[in-house]
């Protein structure tokens, strides 16, 4: 017993813990630099412009026809992207089939892909020929409006890119539902349908709150989509990604500055707003 003891006491395993501040120091700088990135950014715009042109970019009418069209298409988006992700993500985790990982491949497409290309191959889309005409001239002539540089193109520019993003955030929602709920439903006679709104559903809200959060936040910052897809016209399908743009180009860099907060302002409410509500439900 002493023998075994005395080894114990000698093992190499065996030494002092010593202090954890260099390694809590290592990792709080490593991680601190990146949050302080963010800050100085932000402390930057805030000392380049100022309260007199900011409230003289707000006043401005194609700015304000901006916010507007801004929050009006953000939140279809964010919808649309809660829709069909809420039943996407749920089937993929639940059910296995033949070909899942290619649907898994398809969604992270436009997470990868350069913004610039998922515009060009919308516009590539409703303008490509089929038998004398094409996407962009049906939906005109049965549904009465243009999709291409106009209103609906910057929903769906924006639609294209956040709803992936939202179909991940409900497929890893899913997958941390125990599902030993649901299969005893379905034991006990319940349809797919009814164990999915009753027992699933009610708890994947706060998911579904997170995904709907990151396809708003998506939607306010896409460009490149927009841009090609539905034009920068002011007035017309002018956001405010785009209005920065459109206000560098013009050399008005205290405008572009004050949009630039603009949406940093309105990111920040939204998903402080949003996850507020998420809390209360959860609670």
């Amino acid at each position: 017993m002493m023998s075994e003891t005395r080894a114990a006491t000698s093992s190499p395993l065996r030494h002092k813990a010593g202090s954890d501040a260099p390694f809590l120091l290592a990792i709080g700088g490593l991680g601190g630099s990146y949050v302080l990135l963010i800050l100085l950014m932000l402390a930057a715009d805030l000392a380049f412009t100022s309260p007199t042109h900011f409230l003289a970019a707000l006043q401005k009418p194609e700015i304000q026809y901006a916010i507007r069209l801004t929050l009006i298409t953000c939140t279809i988006s964010a919808l649309l992207s809660i829709l069909v992700a809420t039943p996407l993500g749920y089937l993929l985790s639940r059910f296995s089939f033949r070909g899942r990982w290619l649907i898994d491949t398809v969604i992270d497409v436009p997470v990868v892909l350069p913004p610039l290309v998922i515009g060009l191959s919308l516009l590539i889309l409703f303008h490509l020929p089929l038998r004398g005409t094409n996407l962009e001239q049906l939906v005109e002539r049965y549904l009465g409006t243009r999709v291409t540089y106009a209103e609906p193109a910057v929903v769906l520019a924006q639609f294209a890119v956040a709803c992936a993003f939202a179909v991940q955030t409900m497929r890893v929602t899913f997958d941390q539902i125990d599902t030993r709920a649901e299969q005893v439903a379905l034991t006990l006679g319940c349809r797919r349908s009814q164990a999915f709104f009753q027992i699933v559903l009610p708890q994947a809200w706060r998911g579904m709150v997170a995904a709907l959060t990151i396809a708003w936040a998506r939607s306010l910052g896409e460009f490149g989509p927009i841009l090609v897809f539905a034009g920068a016209t002011r007035m017309r399908t002018e956001v405010l990604s785009t209005t920065v743009f459109l206000e560098l180009s013009v050399g008005q860099l205290e405008a572009a500055v004050a949009v630039s907060l603009l949406m940093v302002l309105a990111a920040i409410a939204v998903l402080g707003v949003v996850r507020l509500v998420g809390a209360r439900v959860n609670s």
